[in-house]
């Protein structure tokens, strides 16, 4: 059996991201857990604005192959307006069935304000229509501004929840998925 590699895509542009700073902890679990890990920081990749007459711009097959290479998929978002944030929504447009279906997915959100819950339910929604296999337990991370000091959660639960987010990745990175989900199937473009 070969090491289960779990990548984390970050979300957030922010040089100073607290999403960022959460997905490290999460792989540092993940790692502990027996996982080779790699962080997806799309501050660092070239992914304009999706096209669909130009599904190779920038760096989207580099980016696509990377995805595809994982046994387990984070994904990291700040919360905007109720929701996840534009870049992932982005990097996700760039991708389809070929990088996620029937892989694991652990999702995290991260929120200056005190409700994060409804962008963990938007991307549980966009993973079950590429026929992901969602993680159930999820991290949510309110106030992010004094959940943190440096890089390092100030609240014991929140850090346990973030790490168990991690650990699972691996623990669940072979479940053999359900049959295809009904958002799945009336997901044709995701093929392409």
């Amino acid at each position: 059996m070969t090491e289960t590699h779990v990548v984390a895509i970050c979300g957030s542009l922010r040089e100073e991201s607290y999403t960022r700073r959460a997905l490290r902890i999460a792989l540092a679990a993940a790692g502990e857990a027996g996982a080779s890990t790699e962080l997806l920081d799309l501050r660092e990749w070239d992914l304009p604005v999706f096209d669909a007459d130009e599904k190779d711009a920038g760096e989207a097959e580099q980016f696509r192959q990377q995805v595809q290479a994982a046994d387990s998929i984070l994904l990291g978002t700040p919360v905007y307006h109720g929701s996840y944030a534009t870049p992932l929504k982005n990097a996700l447009d760039y991708c389809g069935f070929d990088e996620f279906e029937k892989k694991t997915v652990g999702l995290l959100c991260v929120a200056g304000g005190s409700f994060p819950i409804t962008a963990l339910d938007h991307l549980r929604s966009v993973c079950r229509s590429l026929d992901c296999w969602v993680i159930p337990h999820q991290a949510a991370i309110p106030r992010a501004s004094n959940a943190f000091r440096g890089d390092e959660l100030t609240d014991e639960s929140t850090e346990d929840r973030v790490r168990t987010l991690g650990r699972e990745a691996v623990e669940y990175a072979n479940i053999e998925p359900d049959p295809a989900s009904l958002e799945s199937c009336e997901n044709p473009g995701a093929d392409d």
